[in-house]
């Protein structure tokens, strides 16, 4: 009689089962571990997107250029202040949970000398949600620029609406016509120069092959003038700001 015993199996059906078990539990912590430790940078990155495509709205950074962190943060830091307003355009005190979220474009180390603001968009597209912000000048109704910053439309289409070329086109245009009366600014079909001169200052030109991203596109942009629209005419009547919390009237 032997006295020897039989030697395991290590490729039994269970021992490749227990090592299949312990290969995903430690792949399962890797990746976990990997999303915790980058959840933080990938939240700066958001935050920088953000500020990128409000001073491109602004003008203050090219379409299509992203400089270096450094430099959009002390932009912004200079440049932009972030305020809640009620539906008068009065800029509530600071810390207030209720009111409509705007950003005013402000002189260099200047935060109480308001050059301009500027509108989060927000809207539907063909394919998703349009983002994106609409800069004016402060006379309340000339357009100073444009970006989009996500967005879900067909490369080469619809997605054109992220070009340098279509968001230089909202610059110098007017939400008021030629009388006075808002009327928002619209993507055309096709280009504006080919519309009656009296409405082309209030038409950007459209995108071809992508006719409804520009009519959502439209819609929503219109939509969010209209909420907004107490804080044009507060910017149309007051001119020039110097502004402070629950004020928009000009020093003098």
């Amino acid at each position: 009689m032997s006295d020897t015993q039989p030697k395991s199996d290590k490729n039994s059906r269970a021992n490749v089962i227990l090592f299949a078990l312990l290969v995903s539990v430690i792949c399962s912590l890797m990746i976990t571990a990997a999303a915790t430790g980058l959840k933080g940078f990938q939240q700066e990155n958001i935050a920088l997107d953000r500020k990128v495509n409000l001073l491109r709205a602004a003008g203050m950074v090219p379409p299509g250029e992203k400089p270096p962190a450094e430099k959009i943060n002390a932009l912004y830091d200079s440049r932009i202040r972030e305020v809640a307003v009620d539906n008068q355009g009065n800029i509530l005190d600071k810390g207030a949970d209720q009111g409509m979220r705007i950003y005013l474009i402000t002189e260099a180390d200047a935060k109480d000398k308001v050059d301009g603001y500027i509108l989060p968009i927000n809207t539907r597209g063909l394919w998703g949600k349009i983002y994106g912000y609409l800069a004016f000048e402060n006379d309340g109704e000339t357009v100073a620029g444009f970006s989009v910053y996500s967005h879900s439309e067909t490369p080469g289409l619809g997605g054109e609406i992220e070009s340098a070329w279509f968001q230089k086109n909202f610059k110098g245009k007017k939400i008021l016509n030629s009388q006075g009366k808002f009327v928002s600014v619209r993507i055309a079909k096709g280009e504006a120069g080919n519309l009656p001169k009296d409405k082309q200052q209030n038409y950007v030109d459209g995108i071809s092959g992508a006719t409804l991203t520009g009519k959502y596109l439209t819609e929503g942009i219109e939509n969010t003038l209209e909420k907004y629209e107490g804080v044009s005419v507060s910017f149309r009547q007051r001119g020039a700001k110097t502004v402070g919390p629950n004020t928009h009237q000009a020093k003098q």
